[in-house]
Formats: C-alpha cells, structure tokens, sequence
C-alpha cells in the first residue's frame, strides 16, 4: 500500500512555503519510515517544505522541493510505481499470520456446525497456514460482501472458492485450482415432477449472488420453452430453507455443495439429475497487484507440497467423497 498525500503550499513573505490544505489517504508505512506522494504547488520555481515526522515521530530537516514541472512529476510517479508499497508475503510473516475471507454458509468448503468452523477450506487452510509457518484466521462474511473486502485490503485471501473465469482473472490473482466447478439443482425430496434440468421451465429457482452458477442459471432459465423466474438468494442456506419450504422448486449451485446438502438432509432434498453450465476450475483469491504476487507465490508453493504428499488427496475424499487430479496452472481465457 502507499500513502497518498496532496499538500497546497502557499509563499510566505521570508520566501518559504506554508501548507494551506492537505489531503490523506491511510496506508502501511514502509521500510523506516511513512512515504507520502505529495502533489504541490506554488508560483515559484523552487520552494522549501518541512516533512512531518520520522517513524519515531521526531521532526525531519527540511528538505528543498523539485522545480515543479515535468522532472518532478515523473519522480513522483516513479516512486508512487516502484517505491510505494509493501510486499504482502513479508506483511503475513511480521504479522505471523495470514488473514483469510470467507462465508461460512458454504458446505462443504465453508460452514459452521455446533458454532464451530468446519469444512474443505478451514482444512486446507490449516496445511497451508504449517507450509507458511504461518497462524490463519477467517473473517466470516455475507458473500457479496467478500471480494469488496478483499480490495479494501481487510483479509489478504479469500478462501470461497470462487470459479475462475476470464473476467475475474484480469481483476483478481487466483491460485492454483483446488477443484472443479460444474452446477445441478436441488430440489425437495418428495418432488417427483423434475426429473431432469428443463423441468423447471415456467417455475421459480434459486441461486446465488455473485456467482458464476447464477449467470449460468439465468442462461439456462432463458432458453427453456417457458421462462423460468430466477430469485437471487446472499447465501446457500437462505436459499435451501425456501426450497424446503416449497417458495422455489430448485436451488442452482456447484454440484459439490448440493451434492454435500443432499446426502447430509436426504429425507429434505436430492439432486435433480443432470448439470448445465461450462465445466469451471475453482481457486482461492488475491488482489491482483504487486504487493500480492509474491504472497500467492507462496500459497500456491504451499498447495503443491500438500497435494505431492497426499494430503490434499485425503481432504478431498474426507469432503467431497473421491479425489481428483487438479491441474497446476490453468488458462482462464479460455473460460
């Protein structure tokens, strides 16, 4: 992160500047002491300025502005460039901890049970945070809210996993696929009138926000002989309590969370046979910048090791049944 601070300066009779507005904007502090961009102007060709305070707090000497003009632009935006930022792997080992948003209403990547966190991605996470000699924390958040908090910088990952697609890709950094992503509907177990995909033609179903399978769903609803209505639902448990109360027929998701919902609840639901939608990859998610590429270097470092001794086999049989070969690095423009 950098500091960015604009300073009005105005001349003073003796020939010096006084500041007459300043602007800020709070970031990490960086090597020994807070950088701040300073945007200033005055009428003449140089002007002196005092800088606030060292880390320590004590005031600095002051220091002889550039002439204003284009030699002193450029040194600014080269040090807003190339200067002004901390490297997010570093932050995590000071801090000795990797921060970590999710939604734990996810099963069976994310949940709670008894009050208590569980799923593939606390697992997962727990293997990484040893690769990384690192303690991990989650921060439970409604989904939309998710990625949003990533970008304003209060987790350094988020776990999700989110699909990984051409879109997405040239706005975040994703990590190696740690699992496929393909999409069925769930429906009640007593119905016995879908029995196949195109069934819902003319019926109301659900999906999620922010998600892929709703795109999908949407899609899919708008190609059948009859419009199905399509609700929005924030999270998987709001929209599996009102296909159990019979508001919607279905509930679109990835096949691996509906199959998981269905074999824990089977006198409530079961799998509509079939799924719809382009076979995806899955991954975890970081901001795509610089500060950020040498931390996902590291999960993705992390996630190798656990998958060449196996224990990323054994999570995956633990919560989805089988295991399955991922591949290491995959082109999201082709999705």
């Amino acid at each position: 992160m950098a500091l960015h601070v604009m300073l009005v300066f105005s001349e003073t009779g003796d020939g010096r500047c006084r500041i007459v507005a300043q602007q800020e904007t709070k970031v990490a502090t960086v090597g020994i002491a807070q950088i701040t961009d300073a945007l200033i102007v005055s009428s003449g060709a140089q002007r002196t300025f005092r800088r606030k305070s060292n880390e320590k707090g004590t005031p600095m000497k002051r220091q002889k502005c550039f002439p204003l003009g284009l030699a002193s632009v450029v040194a600014i935006s080269f040090l807003s460039a190339g200067a002004l930022y901390a490297d997010d792997l570093q932050t995590v080992r000071d801090r000795g901890e990797l921060l970590v948003g999710t939604e734990m209403q996810y099963a069976p990547y994310d949940f709670l049970e008894d009050g208590k966190q569980v799923g593939f991605n606390p697992d997962l996470f727990a293997e990484i945070g040893k690769e990384m000699k690192v303690k991990v924390t989650f921060s439970d958040l409604p989904w939309p809210s998710v990625l949003p908090g990533l970008e304003a910088h209060k987790f350094d990952i988020v776990a999700g996993p989110v699909s990984i697609t051409k879109e997405r890709a040239e706005r975040y950094h994703f990590t190696s696929p740690i699992g496929e992503s393909a999409f069925n509907l769930l429906k009640q177990a007593k119905d016995d009138k879908l029995n196949k995909i195109e069934d819902i033609a003319g019926k109301t179903v659900g999906g999620l926000r922010s998600e892929v399978s709703l795109d999908e769903l949407k899609t899919l609803a708008a190609s059948l002989p009859e419009k199905a209505e399509v609700r929005e639902y924030v999270d998987s448990s709001q929209g599996n309590a009102d296909l159990a109360a019979g508001r919607i027929v279905a509930f679109a998701n990835q096949t691996s969370n509906n199959g998981y919902t269905a074999a824990l609840r089977p006198k409530v639901f079961a799998i509509v046979p079939g799924t719809f939608g382009e076979l995806r990859y899955v991954g975890y998610v970081g901001r795509k910048d610089p500060e950020s590429d040498t931390l996902i270097a590291a999960v993705n470092d992390a996630i190798a090791a656990i998958k060449k001794d196996g224990r990323f086999a054994k999570l995956q049989k633990k919560w989805f049944g089988s295991a399955k070969d991922l591949p290491a690095v995959i082109d999201p423009t082709r999705y």
